[in-house]
Order: C-alpha cells, then structure tokens, then sequence
C-alpha cells in the first residue's frame, strides 16, 4: 500500500490538473469576446446549421416515394414556419425534427 505523501502528492495533482483543465476555456475564451472572426460566426452560424440539416433531411428525397416524401416535405414546412413566425433557430429545429419523428413513427409508419 503506497506511503501517505505518496497518496497527498497524487491527489494534489488531480487536483492541480482538474482545476487546470475547467479554467482553460474560460482563459481561451476572454480573447475571443471582442473577435471579429466570433461575431462573424455567431451572426452566420444558425443559417449553416439549418441549411445542413436541410440538406441531410432532403438528401434522399423522392416525390415518387410517398412514404418518404411526404413527412420530409411537412416538416420542411413545419421548420420554415416556425422560424419565419419567432425567429429562433432552437424552436425551429427542435420543431421541425419533432414534427419528422412524429410522422415518421405516426403517420407513415
């Protein structure tokens, strides 16, 4: 069994190393506050995320498969509407992918 300035030395260093690790994002992200390149991001990011989750909902779309296309087409318009109505990119996410799920599994399912 390991000597007790051996098991304070090993707790000290988790300690030292667990501190370190939750302060350095807070360190990293000081600089970043007055960033151009983070406000660019920040005002740009919602449309890229939408447009992606566009793209992968839509990628196998086919009008001639009914089954496939009709709940990717509505929640399409569930998402588009709920963002044109309030603007914010987590409701019509989150919108949008309940409305999929709920007709994937209810409707077409």
């Amino acid at each position: 069994m390991p000597d007790a300035p051996y098991l304070l030395a090993a707790v000290g260093v988790s300690v030292a190393v667990t501190w370190a690790l939750r302060a350095l994002p807070f360190l990293a992200l000081a600089p970043l506050r007055s960033s151009a390149t983070a406000a660019y991001l920040n005002s740009r990011m919602p449309l890229g995320v939408l447009t992606i989750l566009t793209v992968h909902t839509l990628r196998d779309f086919s009008p001639h498969v009914p089954h496939r296309a009709w709940p990717a087409a509505l929640a399409l318009a569930v998402t588009v509407g709920l963002h044109l109505w309030r603007r914010n990119v987590l409701l019509s996410v989150l919108g949008g992918t309940a409305a999929h799920v709920a007709l994937v599994q209810g409707v077409f399912g």
